[in-house]
């Protein structure tokens, strides 16, 4: 582990300037720890290590001109949803095997504008289907974080298990990530990271690999809250090539880090403190509220009364979209190609062997309640619920509350290949339950490191804010941050 990838994008940037290290050494630095780190974390799944070299080149010799971007010369990975131009993008899928585009999507070209330099592609669930990481065509990810006195492997989280995993074991100076469900939010609270999802439509998602596009929403997973309000500045933008993109002036995230939240009215929903909750997530989420209220925040009792039936609306309305838009990958434009006796026995045999077993789940779940008979009794009953979740927080912020804080994840990391887990689906879907709700509302939400386990290993809490308000968020962040203190794993890879 090389001194330079243990700075933050802030201090980087500040050694850049000042000229203490150049683009190429910092990016050298980093692709000498991902070829020494990668083959046990198995967080890339493509290393870009000679356009990483030309990029940072381009940006030395920008910087020598007097051209410097926000992002000048910092290297970054890039969840492998997001289109690359010329550079492997397979969203960790068999079915799109070989597939490089010829565009780039908006998100990265913005970063790219600003002078980012890209290491590579990062491993994630296939299509952002699962919590975990698990269910890659190219393997899991492991967590750089391990149970003290322990050997065993930890997951990441998921969908973008390998940004919160190349994050946390210094092999990015951040990353990409995106958030259906909690992709970004839960594996940032399982590593020891800061994520943010922003309001939808604050970042584009043109040439983002689509799962649900009604929940689909890019951000960063960063080491701080500085960094993602720094990278959240960059990937940000209109975008007329996005219908759901909206059109608003992107404000300068990092000026809020470190602002006051005295006088701050920070919601607890009471329908969050569930049943069989572990001892140590409800303390943890006590230890945030007392921090906030130290801060000068005002703490008050609220109530999200229909955030029971997100979860199961989730997973109708996510399905539905996904079948949806993962039709169109059938063997015969791009990517994996098995050979049929006619066409629609390509269809069958591309498509078998192209999507894992969740990805397929996902799919006859979503085909099902779309079909004749059970499009009312399903979909159209999810997306009324949808509504009143959104309205429940529409009330909230109405009375005056300018946040809410919550737990991130229902418990840290569990070991990859949980038995118990891996036998029960819905288990693993309840690993949302707290985060699920900002998607089906279209609000912003950030997980924040707030303190380890008793296995010695992470916990994160999260806070909502109302739409565009990512600001509020990275100032209460902030604060939680600097009381809890900065979390990095041991490194044993």
């Amino acid at each position: 582990m090389s001194e330079l990838t243990t700075l933050t994008i802030a201090e980087a940037r500040a050694k850049l300037a000042a000229g203490e290290t150049s683009a190429v050494e910092l990016t050298n630095a980093y692709l000498a720890a991902i070829d020494a780190a990668n083959e046990h974390l198995n967080a890339y799944v493509a290393v870009t290590a000679e356009k990483a070299r030309e990029m940072a080149s381009a940006s030395d010799a920008r910087r020598a001109k007097g051209e410097v971007g926000r992002l000048e010369g910092i290297p970054l990975g890039i969840k492998d949803l997001f289109a690359t131009e010329g550079v492997h993008t397979q969203a960790a899928s068999h079915i799109l095997d070989g597939f490089k585009p010829r565009y780039e999507s908006t998100v990265t070209a913005n970063l790219w504008a600003d002078g980012a330099v890209m290491l590579g592609k990062l491993n994630m669930d296939e299509f952002a289907m699962g919590s975990s990481n698990e269910t890659s065509y190219y393997g899991s990810v492991k967590n750089p974080w391990r149970r003290k006195d322990s050997n065993m492997d930890l997951v990441p989280g998921g969908s973008s298990g390998g940004s919160a995993a190349a994050v946390a074991a210094w092999l990015c100076a951040g990353a990409t990530a995106t958030d259906t469900g909690g992709s970004i939010r839960q594996p940032a609270a399982l590593t020891g990271t800061v994520g943010i999802k922003p309001t939808y439509g604050r970042c584009s998602r043109w040439g983002t690999v689509a799962f649900a596009s009604s929940l689909d929403q890019a951000g960063p997973i960063a080491r701080d809250v500085r960094d993602a309000a720094i990278l959240l500045r960059s990937m940000a933008s209109t975008d007329a090539k996005d219908t759901t993109s909206v059109d608003r002036e992107v404000p300068d995230y990092e000026a809020a880090v470190g602002r006051s939240v005295k006088g701050l009215k920070i919601g607890i929903p009471r329908e969050y403190r569930m049943d069989g909750m572990p001892a140590e997530i409800e303390t943890l989420w006590q230890q945030g509220i007392d921090w906030l209220r130290a801060a000068g925040a005002e703490i008050v009792d609220v109530s999200l009364p229909h955030t029971k039936y997100a979860l199961p609306a989730y997973y109708i309305v996510a399905p539905a979209e996904a079948s949806s838009n993962l039709a169109r990958y059938d063997g015969v434009r791009y990517g994996l190609r098995v050979p049929g006796k006619d066409v629609i026995d390509m269809y069958e045999q591309t498509r078998s062997a192209g999507f894992g077993r969740e990805v397929k789940r996902r799919i006859m779940i979503g085909t099902y309640v779309l079909s004749a008979g059970y499009y009312d009794a399903y979909y159209l009953k999810a997306q009324k619920v949808r509504t009143l979740i959104k309205r429940d927080f529409e009330e909230v912020y109405a009375s005056g509350v300018d946040a809410l804080l919550t737990p991130a994840t229902p418990s840290a990391a569990f070991g990859i290949a949980d038995q118990d887990m891996a036998s029960d689906p819905v288990k693993m879907y309840l690993n949302d339950v707290f985060t699920v709700t900002v998607n089906m509302a279209g609000l912003p939400g950030i997980a924040v490191p707030a303190g380890l386990s008793a296995e010695g290993t992470p916990l994160g809490l999260q806070l909502i804010g109302r739409p565009f308000d990512e600001e509020t968020l990275f100032a209460a962040a902030h604060v939680i941050e600097q009381a809890a203190g900065r979390f990095q794993p041991a490194k044993w890879w």
